[in-house]
């Protein structure tokens, strides 16, 4: 089964979920987001895997959020998608990706929902 895991390593949570998914014996493909972002249309496909809109991913702590004032019920979703593009520290982590689904693991339990134990 193959496995992807969008990762920040210097995130807590997202190295918790990447050891849990090594715990089982599983080497995903990890994808650095912040290093390699992935492309509009890779995020397109993430957020309907996810059944998600771009506003629904956005993370606010330690980001331009407020600077960028995304809290702006106006802004469409192709002006977040932009904006994702453009700093993709924006992106809540992780994102793991496997074939029973794909999920922002946060918190880490929500892996048990895509993963097997």
């Amino acid at each position: 089964m193959m496995t992807t895991i969008y990762h920040n390593p210097k995130c807590g949570t997202s190295r918790t979920v990447l050891a849990r998914i090594r715990e089982a014996g599983v080497e995903p493909e990890i994808i650095e987001y912040l290093v390699t972002p992935p492309s509009r249309a890779e995020m397109q496909g993430l957020l309907a895997a996810m059944k998600m809109k771009p506003r629904d991913i956005l993370r606010r702590k330690g980001t331009p959020y407020d600077d960028l004032n995304l809290d702006n019920p106006e802004l469409t979703d192709d002006q977040i998608l932009d904006a994702l593009g453009a700093h993709p520290i924006l992106m809540e982590r992780p994102v793991v990706v496997t074939a029973k689904g794909t999920r922002v693991c946060r918190p880490a339990e929500v892996l048990q929902d895509i993963f097997p134990a």
